[in-house]
């Protein structure tokens, strides 16, 4: 079967796009996670304990879900077939930054079990398994930058177990509280079948991000 063209959400702290359509918006930052979360999704209130890492993702994949109109699992029901693989640079070092402040000061010693759990990068692939009922494997890989040709090889690799269909797969990263990037696309096993073709996909969507 030939692969075709992958569906993409991109986002940043000032930009928002989907399938290349931009989306108006009015704010910026952190706040932008925010107002796309009301705007565009709004039934999911453990949004707002999320670390900006773990909200960039869940916004960029709730987004594209809504943009291939993907039906949302029963209550019961579970997706074995749904793998998540994402990747990204600074792991959880904004969540990192933010526990810091907790406690740096013996005079003023707070530690929040809150942050501290999101002090791993992967807690974003738990976030999005646990809101969609994806039961498949997940994981998150540190790059020093984008390298597609290594994106789509550990998403080629990933397709070979025995229950994986498809995934979903995209670079999430963020520094600080309103510094951050996302992109999402689901990659089908056609997709993999010419490793090339998908990295210079995968380029494509960066570069959008990246604009």
């Amino acid at each position: 079967m030939e692969s075709r063209g992958l569906d993409f959400v991109v986002l940043n702290q000032g930009f928002v796009s989907v399938n290349g359509r931009v989306l108006e918006h009015e704010a910026e930052g952190n706040a932008l996670l925010s107002e796309l979360y009301r705007g565009h999704i709004g039934d999911w209130p453990k949004f707002f304990k999320m670390d900006t890492l773990s909200k960039a993702g869940f916004v960029a994949t709730e987004l594209l879900l809504k943009e291939i109109g993907e039906p949302r699992c029963g209550s019961e029901e579970f997706i074995r077939s749904r793998a998540i693989v994402l990747f990204g640079s600074t792991a959880s070092l904004c969540a990192d930054r933010n526990y810091q402040e907790t406690i740096q000061d013996k005079d003023n010693y707070y530690p929040s079990p809150a942050l501290f759990v999101y002090t791993l990068p992967n807690i974003v692939t738990g976030e999005i398994a646990i809101r969609n009922h994806w039961r498949g494997e997940s994981s998150f890989y540190v790059l020093e930058t984008p390298d597609v040709e290594q994106m789509a090889f550990h998403l080629a690799c990933a397709f070979q177990d025995n229950d994986t269909e498809s995934i979903l797969a995209g670079w999430v990263d963020s520094t600080m509280n309103d510094d951050f990037q996302a992109f999402m696309t689901v990659i089908r096993k056609e997709d993999v079948a010419d490793v090339d073709r998908l990295a210079a996909q995968l380029q494509l969507i960066i570069n959008d991000l990246n604009n």
